[in-house]
């Protein structure tokens, strides 16, 4: 088996940790963190910094992730075909629901949104792409977990942190909503996550029939459910999000389901 390369090692760990946290670090608390002589680390930052994947505040003299790294990520996001099919679905999503989208995949133990579109009013919303959502209480998360195998596994080995009151963490009580998730093919998150917010998520499968990702509105309870039941999502937001996750889906192939 090829051994890893300790450098390369030691200079990814740096940017996850430079990428958790606190926003900047300073030399002696990135070499303490990752128990690394200061030469070492300063070493590798100085390597960093030059490729752009690392930037020094120049009041501070603390470090901070370059833009280099934003310009990866953006190109990979780019090229993502998932992305690049539900562009424009999701675009119409965010204009007939009036609520904010989000498309997510698996990684690491959650739901990775790779592509958001804001509410189109003017209020004050800030850009998720990149973030990391769980699995076992978002509508993207839960709908990952009931179609995809590996993210179904993932979400049993994963810490089911409590977030709300309503969260559900309970392995029986968690596989029953697997189970209605599939039979309805959707499935939705009611306070789960965040207090005062709901959503709403379906799944979206490539031409093999396989799940590939996950799409969804989220927005205030008081617009996404209905005003007459508890809990109950508005009918006509479901159906927006199940036939936007089957418009991309035959984009990628899938045929009609």
């Amino acid at each position: 088996m090829a051994r890893n390369i300790q450098s390369l090692e030691r200079a990814a760990a740096m940017l996850r940790l430079l990428a958790g946290g606190e926003r900047r670090l300073g030399l002696s608390d990135i070499a303490s963190s990752l128990d690394l002589a200061k030469g070492t680390a300063h070493g590798i930052l100085r390597t960093l910094q030059a490729e752009g994947f690392v930037e020094q505040d120049d009041a501070s003299g603390r470090y901070q992730l370059g833009a280099e790294l934003l310009r990866l990520g953006t190109t990979y996001l780019d090229v993502h075909e998932l992305r690049a099919r539900a562009l424009v679905w999701t675009d119409d999503l965010a204009r007939s629901s009036g609520e904010s989208v989000h498309l997510g995949v698996l990684h690491q133990q959650g739901v990775l949104i790779v592509h958001h579109v804001f509410r189109p009013d003017d209020s004050r919303q800030v850009l998720e792409i990149g973030a990391m959502q769980p699995l076992h209480c978002t509508a993207l998360g839960k709908v990952l977990s009931a179609y995809d195998p590996v993210a179904h596994s993932e979400a049993l080995e994963s810490d089911r942190k409590t977030f709300t009151d309503r969260t559900v963490c309970e392995l029986d009580a968690f596989e029953q909503i697997l189970d209605l998730t599939r039979a309805r093919g959707y499935a939705s998150d009611v306070e789960e996550t965040w207090e005062g917010v709901a959503s709403v998520a379906a799944p979206i499968h490539d031409r093999r029939r396989m799940p590939v990702g996950a799409v969804g509105i989220t927005g205030a309870v008081e617009r996404l459910c209905r005003s007459d039941e508890e809990g109950a999502l508005r009918p006509e937001l479901i159906a927006a999000v199940r036939d936007c996750a089957r418009a991309v889906s035959r984009d990628l192939g899938a045929g009609r389901f």
